[in-house]
């Protein structure tokens, strides 16, 4: 049975099971907030999240209650259109994660509605300190922009209001900080692989790397053979490369820094 709602346990509805609906759920249910009902398609995931955090659980649509007070939605961006178009009818406040999207995609579906985007890379398998993350809000009007920042209060510190405009640019920034920059890491890691070299070995280069940042301007801590115009390091690197499409964004790369430098002579 639920536990009655209350102003400090609010009840929950999450919309999704992957890696930031199991974050941010659990760090809910951990600042007093109530996970009363967890919704995914695939049941396997649904189940396992719903074990943990102690709650229903549902991979049908139609069957998802309509009496919370908050439903997150946590699913991949190409997938909320639609479900939000497909929910069943209620009076709760309709909150998405997504960096990209709008949040008037719930207009016409939800009253009160709007964003809750946490900057931060996350997954199932890592927990996340959720209370050092910087979360973007946005609300559809005043009174719900001021009700999501008081949510975001209670899992994190670091809370701000940001427009969907501003918002992808902020994800898309992310993308370059974060998701390319890890693929890079899988690239190195894969060279090392076929040397024989354990990829760890690159861990405190990667640790100081991003050290650096909290006292310098990346474009200051910038280092490397394509910020010192070494060409013959990187005619020779390239041609380490097997791989054409590693080979041509080594160059794209290369020339990328090489830009920001030369228009500031630098080099």
């Amino acid at each position: 049975m639920r536990s009655t709602c209350t102003e400090n346990n609010k009840q929950v509805v999450f919309i999704g099971a992957g890696n930031v609906a199991t974050q941010l759920s659990l760090a809910m249910q951990e600042a007093g907030f109530s996970v009363v009902q967890i919704f995914n398609r695939s049941i396997h995931n649904v189940q396992l999240l719903a074990e943990e955090l102690k709650c229903n659980y549902t991979n049908d649509l139609k069957e998802i209650t309509t009496d919370a007070d908050l439903y997150i939605f946590a699913v991949k961006d190409d997938a909320l259109h639609d479900i939000a178009a497909t929910m069943p009818a209620n009076k709760g406040l309709w909150i998405h994660t997504s960096g990209s999207l709008p949040m008037d995609l719930f207009n016409g579906y939800a009253v009160a509605y709007g964003a809750l985007y946490p900057l931060q890379t996350i997954s199932k398998q890592h927990k996340t300190d959720l209370s050092k993350v910087f979360f973007f809000v946005e609300g559809n009007t005043k009174h719900t922009e001021t009700a999501i920042c008081n949510i975001a209060f209670k899992i994190s510190k670091q809370v701000r209001v940001m427009s969907s405009e501003r918002r992808k640019y902020l994800h898309l920034a992310a993308v370059f900080a974060c998701n390319f920059s890890n693929h890079l890491y899988t690239i190195a890691a894969q060279i090392l692989e076929k040397q024989g070299v354990e990829w760890n070995v690159l861990q405190p280069l990667i640790d100081e790397t991003a050290k650096k940042l909290y006292f310098m301007n990346p474009k200051e801590a910038q280092t490397g053979p394509a910020v010192r115009n070494d060409l013959s390091i990187m005619e020779l690197h390239k041609s380490l490369l097997e791989d054409e499409q590693t080979r041509q964004l080594y160059t794209m790369i290369s020339e990328s820094i090489q830009s920001q430098y030369i228009n500031n002579e630098q080099l």
